[in-house]
């Protein structure tokens, strides 16, 4: 039967402001969406919702998202749209004189997210290493993740909450990304520039982080390993829209062996948790690499990038790989199309791709973006229920 995720992570979500408006179609209360991605501004769907549209995830949410904002509390708020919502306690954004809100995170003292006025997304800000010129610097500078016995608690009953209460997979969203963070550590260009130039600079910050992920995933892996069936890592975006963003010589140098060693330490250490990758771009050229890696699952599947080809990204990796996405082109195809028939019929032909034999789960490219209307949303799933239902010969 065809598995369906409806916002069961990060990079499947929908945002809170088109989430508001197919609650408002379908008669939906809205001032109960949770705003839970700030930088994404993307909401939380709730379990009836999810139950609508034949979603068969839920997601374990890490104590903070991004930016130090907690996710233990809420407050009474709006969107950028005006309709109601709760908003994370923490979430106390600085308005500018010019309509742009910044986020200060208390642990740096420094404004580390922007959004500009009329923006949709807060973009990050500090890229703390950027300065730094030689190793000697960096081994002064370098700060490594720590998982703290709080956050470990909190995913703990999260997760054993959702085992002991639904049937529904159970997804944990561990981040841990290698090449993306390198870019927000160093800033794009510096990372860039750093990778090229001084690889041996580059090697000591993957060593010291990709050990601490290690660490923190053999921290939480001992807690909540038995009630999730999925760690999703990411992002760590590695294409552009034409190409990867760094050769395949250089990704297999200076990526691949960190990346390697996280999946593989998931593999010995939780056997039946499954390893899933976020990576956004044309990536095909790197695919190969990615399972050899330890890759079992695929997000999001970007179908409009160069060589992304659904038919021939079945037909060469579909037994060694899980597609979990490519079901609707949001960035392409559904936002220039008013006609939620077209939308469905899109969405069918991509299903009948990617389902053929298995290793498929139904969702689409990426988020759905907040100017998607309730009835291209609808049509995205119904494409999918249709075909589940004919499956199970209803």
């Amino acid at each position: 039967m065809l598995p369906i995720d409806f916002g069961g992570h990060r990079s499947s979500g929908i945002a809170a402001t088109a989430y508001n408006r197919l609650k408002r179609y379908l008669g939906y209360a809205e001032d109960t969406t949770k705003l839970f991605d700030i930088m994404q501004q993307l909401a939380l769907p709730e379990p009836a919702i999810v139950d609508r549209f034949g979603g068969d995830v839920y997601q374990c949410l890490p104590l903070s998202t991004g930016f130090g904002i907690r996710m233990d509390r809420w407050k009474p708020g709006r969107l950028t749209d005006g309709s109601p919502c709760l908003l994370p306690y923490d979430f106390q954004p600085v308005r500018n004189a010019d309509g742009s809100e910044e986020l200060i995170d208390p642990r740096y003292g420094c404004t580390v997210a922007k959004c500009p006025a009329g923006g949709l997304y807060f973009d990050s800000t500090r890229y703390y290493l950027s300065e730094v010129l030689d190793l000697d610097e960096l081994k002064q500078k370098l700060t490594v993740p720590q998982v703290t016995e709080e956050e470990l608690d909190f995913l703990e009953a999260q997760a054993k909450g959702l085992y002991e209460t639904t049937e529904k997979a159970i997804l944990l969203h561990v981040g841990c990304a290698v090449f993306e963070q390198g870019q927000q550590d160093f800033g794009f260009e510096g990372f860039y520039y750093n990778l090229a130039a001084e690889p041996e600079m580059v090697h000591y910050w993957a060593e010291k982080m990709t050990d601490a992920y290690c660490d923190n995933l053999g921290k939480i892996l001992d807690r909540v390993a038995k009630y999730i069936d999925v760690a999703i890592f990411g992002g760590d975006d590695l294409g552009t829209q034409i190409a990867p963003q760094i050769s395949p010589s250089m990704y297999r140098e200076m990526i691949k062996p960190y990346q390697k060693k996280l999946y593989q330490f998931v593999h010995k250490k939780s056997p039946d948790v499954k390893v899933a990758l976020h990576s956004c771009g044309a990536i095909r050229d790197l695919i190969p690499d990615l399972i050899d890696a330890g890759v079992e699952i695929l997000n999001p599947v970007q179908i409009a990038a160069k060589g992304m080809d659904p038919k021939e990204l079945k037909r060469e990796f579909g037994k060694d790989l899980v597609f979990w996405g490519g079901g609707a082109d949001m960035q392409g195809f559904v936002s220039a199309t008013d006609d939620p028939k077209e939308v469905y019929r899109h969405t069918r032909e991509l299903i009948e791709i990617f389902a053929d034999g298995g290793n498929y789960v139904f969702t689409q490219v990426h988020n759905i973006l907040a100017d998607i209307s309730p009835e291209k949303i609808i049509a995205i799933y119904q494409a999918a229920l249709d075909f589940r239902k004919e499956q199970l010969g209803e």
